[in-house]
């Protein structure tokens, strides 16, 4: 079949959805399936490429940041995107739509849905829900709810990566039926067999929920012994270089790195222990990366997190910052528990291979395309 992917954020732009958005496309064409992307142009990043069979064509946008992107630069994508899917419409005839985020772009979704006749399925992420990411967009989510909810009722299939996430959509709109299909990780990131090295790891965007404060804050006034690395970048990351200063265990801040970046490889093969204390969370990537790489995870019970690694992390309450500090004192006193988390973390990600997880939503566009013709033509439907 012929899918068209639309997602603002594409790597090497973007969070845990754009490598998750670049990786399931990747297995459509292994597959056997023709998908083009629609994403955003940002600076010197080529108008088109193909990377491994997927054709990804790149609008022009005002957006500034890698790692952020605020409301009217996600706009600038919706403008940008409508001249590059009327010259796509004249070659490509889609049989499926799928766009990743609910806002901003669900709008496109909605619009191919009707130009070309073809189901449209969206994948939420978390901070697309009211209620999911209030520090940054609640009155975004309050002034847009009345479209918010008549646009995702209009969709003829909604994934949610996460049981969390399902329900919190369907607190908004309980009518709605969402299915769940995890994020997958990809085989063959981080060398099996790399040597740990004495060391702790964050990665993460740094915003406050994400709770990296409480990580600080943990290990700030005790002399660990293990340094702590924190890569990510975002608007909280002054606040966190100040609570940083002074740290009796050394702290080391790298900023955005993307996925291309060698530091990024090296620092989740080389660390022994992986922090996550996130407050909320859907269905993190970075767990993921942390558990193929055979890290020690460390993690919140908050939203998605126990979704995502099951019984192969260690848990703490959201803004614990005892309880943190007593697990990673734990982990770097016991080799032997650390070694006996990294094999738990390593069997968990096998779970959550990227085939499989395509074939779920290769299924589920089947299932539409069976539905759609039952119920008349394209021609009927437009």
């Amino acid at each position: 079949m012929n899918i068209l992917t639309l997602n603002y954020e594409f790597p090497p732009i973007g969070g845990g959805a754009a490598p998750m958005t670049l990786e399931l496309c990747r297995q459509f064409v292994r597959l056997g399936h023709r998908t083009d992307v629609v994403t955003m142009r940002f600076r010197g990043l080529p108008a088109y490429e193909e990377t491994e069979g997927v054709r990804v064509f790149r609008t022009p946008c005002i957006r500034r940041r890698p790692d952020l992107c605020h409301i009217h630069e996600m706009a600038s994508y919706l403008i940008g995107a409508y001249p590059a899917l009327a010259r796509l419409f004249q070659e490509t005839r889609y049989d499926v739509v799928h766009t990743h985020f609910i806002i901003p772009t669900g709008p496109l979704g909605l619009r191919v849905r009707r130009k070309a006749g073809c189901p449209w399925v969206v994948t939420v992420h978390g901070s697309d829900v009211p209620g999911y990411n209030p520090d940054r967009f609640r009155l975004a989510h309050r002034l847009l709810f009345p479209y918010w909810r008549r646009l995702v009722q209009q969709a003829d299939g909604v994934v949610s990566p996460s049981g969390y996430l399902r329900a919190l959509l369907k607190r908004h709109c309980p009518p709605l039926d969402v299915r769940v299909i995890p994020n997958g990780i990809e085989s063959g990131l981080f060398a099996p067999d790399a040597p740990k090295q004495p060391q702790i790891l964050a990665c993460s965007r740094l915003l406050p929920r994400k709770g990296i404060q409480y990580l600080i804050a943990a290990v700030r006034d005790v002399p660990l012994g293990w340094p702590v690395h924190i890569v990510g970048d975002g608007p909280y990351l002054p606040t966190l270089r100040a609570m940083a200063e002074g740290s009796k265990t050394p702290i080391h801040f790298y900023g955005w790195l993307d996925r291309s970046d060698p530091r990024f490889k090296e620092l989740y093969e080389s660390s022994a222990v992986f922090v996550f204390p996130s407050e909320a969370e859907n269905f993190p990537t970075v767990l993921l990366e942390a558990m193929a790489a055979g890290c020690a995870v460390i993690t919140t019970d908050a939203g998605g997190c126990s979704e995502a690694a099951g019984e192969a992390a260690v848990y703490v309450k959201p803004r614990d910052v005892e309880g943190l500090r007593m697990q990673l004192l734990a982990l770097i006193a016991n080799p032997h528990l650390r070694e006996q988390w990294s094999q738990k973390a390593r069997a968990r990600a096998a779970d959550f291979s990227w085939p499989g997880i395509a074939r779920m939503y290769l299924e589920l566009f089947e299932s539409l395309l069976r539905k759609d013709s039952a119920g008349g033509s394209r021609q009927e439907r437009r």
